[in-house]
């Protein structure tokens, strides 16, 4: 069964943008990536940009409004995901407490409907 780990965290330091020349990703983040492909869990994953970056689109009354990042006021923000393949939302848990972003900020783990 496929799940989303959806990595939420403070903005101002868990996306922050790296600096010109540094290392795209954490040593603990390399880590943790191998050792998902290692077990045959990995799908796929990504950091996602800083929320200014963005939009969010609704439609109201056949009316779309469209809002520049950031989008709330909230203090924690989608920063990134990883989409995993294990039999159980226990196992799914399991790999979300390893995840270096558990330290500082939230992981939601969501089983996905197969369409």
């Amino acid at each position: 069964m496929k799940f989303m780990l959806l990595l939420n965290g403070d903005e101002t330091t868990f996306n922050r943008e790296p600096e010109p020349g540094a290392p795209k990703m954490s040593p603990e983040y390399e880590a943790y990536n191998e050792a998902m492909k290692k077990a045959g869990v990995w799908v796929e994953g990504n950091r996602l940009k800083a929320t200014r970056h963005g939009a969010r689109v609704r439609v109201r009354d056949g009316k779309s409004v469209v809002l520049d990042g950031p989008y709330a006021d909230a203090k924690e923000q989608l920063g990134g995901y990883y989409m995993i393949d294990v039999p159980t939302l226990d196992e799914a848990v399991s790999w979300a407490t390893r995840c270096p972003a558990a330290k500082f900020g939230t992981i939601d783990v969501r089983p996905m409907f197969e369409l």
